[in-house]
């Protein structure tokens, strides 16, 4: 047995965690959830966004599983995702995007995987702020290391997965130091791969390009701002956030997420699509080398997800959070 550290999140959060749980209790995986939990409920009840227990089950069993979280806004806090990521050098956000059959996207035959460097950037939270001016600085730190680190994931993802493009998104003509880095060290490591084929895009092109012709690319890498963007992006072409897996992945731990928020405005009325939170879990098997159940549950997803009266109402049908996920359990 696997001990999963379970975050079950705010809003929505609680209700798409159950539906997952007892898909993956009904598939008979051999994980057991060790269950803390973090952000606006936690501190609303405790006083604390992110909780002692909830660092020491993350560094203890090094995989978790999380669920929509709240940050209070206007308060002064830092995003409880961004600490996280910073916290436990999760460096690599892993996005993947493909058309799914059933679900209505104005787009066929998307297949691509967005690698995003999760730790730096204008994400550092490095700010310089003059009253007297009224002036705010947000400075972008991007590392050789930083670099390195993310472009090479995206390559070794590939590889592994024999996927035969990288492109490297930058802002190289603007932004001429730190594109100039970031391109240098891809065009290195590219070297390294020389059976896959390797192409740059400057940002904005690549936000054309991709609402114009997204069956183009494969896998993608690029720094934190763009990538944030791009993400959502690529989202879009498939469907959207409800329907897309996350991880975010350092050497140590990796922690797979649900990317969409927390919807407070339908928390509790069971109607939450738990779509995303559960192929984020299936990113999680395979991490954690259970393929075989990992295939079983995508296989009885995606059959489910192909026929539209046994989803949730974002989906085109009218199950609620639980049918949907017995709708699941009987196609095991």
């Amino acid at each position: 047995m696997t001990q999963i550290t379970l975050i079950p999140g705010d809003g929505i959060g609680p209700e798409i965690t159950e539906a997952v749980k007892s898909i993956f209790s009904a598939a008979n995986v051999p994980v057991t959830w060790e269950e803390e939990n973090a952000g606006q409920t936690t501190f609303d009840s405790i006083g604390e966004l992110i909780p002692a227990s909830l660092i020491t089950s993350l560094k203890k069993n090094r995989v978790a599983l999380k669920g929509p979280i709240t940050t209070p806004v206007g308060k002064g806090f830092k995003s409880i995702n961004v600490q996280l990521r910073q916290m436990f050098d999760l460096y690599s956000n892993v996005r993947p995007a493909k058309t799914t059959k059933g679900v209505n996207t104005r787009f066929e035959n998307v297949d691509l995987v967005l690698f995003r460097e999760n730790t730096e950037g204008l994400y550092s939270g490095l700010e310089v702020v003059d009253e007297r001016l009224q002036i705010v600085d947000s400075i972008s730190r991007v590392t050789r290391t930083g670099c390195e680190k993310i472009i090479r994931a995206a390559f070794e993802y590939a590889d592994k997965h024999g996927r035969k493009k990288v492109t490297a998104v930058h802002k190289a003509n603007i932004l001429k130091s730190v594109g100039a880095m970031f391109l240098s060290i891809a065009s290195e490591i590219a070297k390294e791969f020389p059976h896959i084929q390797y192409d740059d895009k400057i940002i904005d092109n690549m936000c054309m390009q991709l609402v114009a012709k997204p069956e183009q690319f494969d896998v993608v890498v690029t720094t934190n701002l763009f990538g944030d963007i791009l993400s959502d992006l690529c989202a879009g072409l498939v469907g959207g956030l409800g329907v897309v897996a996350g991880a975010n992945i350092g050497k140590e731990m990796a922690i797979f997420e649900a990317v969409h928020g927390s919807a407070p405005d339908i928390a509790g009325k069971g109607i939450a699509n738990p779509t995303a939170l559960l192929r984020s879990a299936i990113m999680m098997l395979h991490h954690i080398d259970l393929k075989d159940e990992a295939n079983r549950i995508e296989a009885a997803l995606e059959t489910i997800l192909g026929n539209k009266e046994e989803c949730t109402g974002d989906l085109g049908g009218r199950a609620s959070t639980m049918e949907f996920a017995q709708n699941i359990i009987a196609k095991l």
